[in-house]
C-alpha cells in the first residue's frame, strides 16, 4: 500500500487581526485563501502552529467546545449562501440566535430584515429568493449574535454587478455597526481597495 504524505497548504503564515478591522485576503486559486479562513475559524486544525482568540488558545478545542464558541463569536458569509432550504428567510436569520437561546431572536431578526429592506420576504423560502436576496439574508444571519469576527469567502462571487455592490455595502455597514472584524476572501481589486489591509497569499505563504 502506498504511504501517505503531508502536503503543506500554508507555510509560516502569521497574522494578527485587530478588533473592527476589515482585512481582505487575495491570491490565485490554490494559494490557500479558503484554508486560511477555515483555520482561523477553527473549522480545521493546523498540523503545526497555534490559533489564538483574545489570548485563548483554541487550537486543540473539541468540536463540542468550538461549536458554541463559533456561534457566539463568529459569523460566516459564503459564496453559495448555505441557507437552510426548509426554513423561511426570517427563520434562517433567527437560527444562530435560537441556538444561543436568545429570547429576542425573532425581534432581532425582524429588525435586521428591515435594515436590508427584505421585510416583505420574511416568510419566503430560499428557493423563492434571488441570489442577492439570499446573500442579504446570509449577512443578517451572520451578524445576529453580534460576533467579534465575520468571515466572508467570495461573498459576491455568484452575484451580478448591481447585487454585488448592494451586498458589499450591506456587509461593510453591518460590520461597522456591530464593531466586528471582517476577514474577506476576494479576487476583486475594487473590494480589496475598500479594506484596511490586504494580505496576499502566494503558494501558501504571505507575499511580501
Amino acid at each position: 500500500m502506498a504511504g501517505t504524505r503531508n502536503i503543506p497548504v500554508l507555510k509560516n503564515v502569521s497574522i494578527q487581526i485587530q478588533s473592527g478591522e476589515f482585512v481582505a485576503i487575495q491570491g490565485k486559486s490554490g494559494s490557500g485563501k479558503t484554508t486560511l479562513l477555515s483555520l482561523m475559524a477553527g473549522l480545521d486544525k493546523p498540523s503545526e502552529g497555534r490559533i489564538l482568540f483574545d489570548g485563548a488558545d483554541i487550537t486543540d478545542w473539541s468540536e463540542d467546545r468550538l461549536a458554541p464558541f463559533r456561534n457566539q463569536m463568529m459569523g460566516f458569509v459564503f459564496q453559495s449562501f448555505y441557507l437552510v432550504p426548509s426554513l423561511t428567510a426570517l427563520e434562517n436569520i433567527m437560527f444562530p440566535a435560537e441556538l444561543n437561546r436568545d429570547r429576542q431572536a425573532r425581534s432581532k431578526a425582524e429588525k435586521l430584515l428591515q435594515q436590508v429592506e427584505l421585510e416583505d420576504r420574511a416568510d419566503n423560502l430560499p428557493h423563492q429568493l434571488s441570489g442577492g436576496e439570499k446573500q442579504r439574508i446570509a449577512i443578517c444571519r451572520a451578524v445576529i449574535n453580534r460576533p467579534r469576527l465575520i468571515f466572508a469567502d467570495e461573498p459576491t462571487g455568484n452575484l451580478d454587478t448591481e447585487n454585488s455592490q448592494i451586498v458589499l455595502n450591506i456587509l461593510i455597514q453591518m460590520q461597522q455597526e456591530h464593531g466586528a472584524a471582517l476577514i474577506l476572501v476576494t479576487h476583486s481589486q475594487f473590494i480589496a481597495g475598500l479594506s484596511n489591509r490586504v494580505i496576499v497569499l502566494k503558494d501558501g505563504a504571505i507575499s511580501q
